[in-house]
């Protein structure tokens, strides 16, 4: 059989990406080989139950920035301010990895108190364990907000109702996380994923508040989790 040279190159571009499909999926399948290749381009709603652990988090800043002051560290006027916190050991720089992505902030500094980073990672260790029992491996959130100076502060209230002017981001031991989006080892992400991996989170976060390690608001308009350590 013939082809002409534009049927063959459209067959050769077909053939790569289904090469590139079946690597990409060996390279995933690899980390856990008990796990079947169908479960990542699996559709189905996930089969559990699950309480609405989202709205039990209802700490108010009101009720808690005394507390959460005391814990931080002092306010930044400025970006030298912030940085002269970053040298001293006092703020920590975060940084994307395998458990969460940074997004470009705009009003905050991907930068936390060392016990927030702690808290952090912990929150995301045991997503990722949660997750992975059903199947949902590798998962990563979007962390939106973090420490802030106080002119942006200033700067967010113009947008953002909610911005407090005594904001628990100005002491260095606040995060904002993202329940809308999550990066997961699947082909699809399917709406009952998003929504089992949300309560999943909240879950997580709900216990570490029990632990006494974080206070926690669920917020609604920003579609994020605000955690503050403690």
């Amino acid at each position: 059989m013939k082809f002409n040279k534009p049927r063959l190159i459209f067959l050769l571009k077909i053939l790569s990406v289904v090469l590139f499909i079946i690597i990409s999926v060996n390279l995933f399948t690899k980390r856990d080989k008990k796990k079947p290749l169908s479960t990542y381009f699996s559709t189905r709603c996930l089969d559990y139950k699950q309480k609405d652990y989202s709205r039990k988090l209802n700490d108010r800043i009101v009720d808690y920035s005394a507390a959460a002051k005391l814990r931080g560290v002092g306010i930044c006027k400025d970006e030298s301010e912030l940085k002269k916190r970053i040298s001293e050991g006092k703020l920590v720089k975060v940084n994307s990895g395998k458990s969460y992505v940074i997004e470009k902030m705009s009003f905050s500094y991907p930068c936390i108190t060392g016990d927030s980073k702690i808290l952090l990672d912990e929150i995301a260790k045991r997503l990722r364990e949660k997750s992975s029992q059903k199947g949902l491996n590798g998962v990563r959130f979007f962390i939106t907000s973090m420490t802030r100076k106080t002119d942006n502060v200033k700067s967010l209230r113009r947008f953002n109702g909610n911005a407090s002017a005594n904001s628990p981001h100005l002491y260095g031991n606040a995060f904002d996380i993202s329940y809308k989006r999550f990066i997961v080892r699947k082909w699809v992400l399917t709406n009952c994923d998003k929504k089992f991996l949300k309560e999943a989170l909240a879950e997580v976060i709900w216990q570490l508040r029990a632990e006494n390690r974080c206070w926690a608001t669920y917020e609604k308009i920003q579609n994020c989790f605000h955690v503050v350590s403690r």
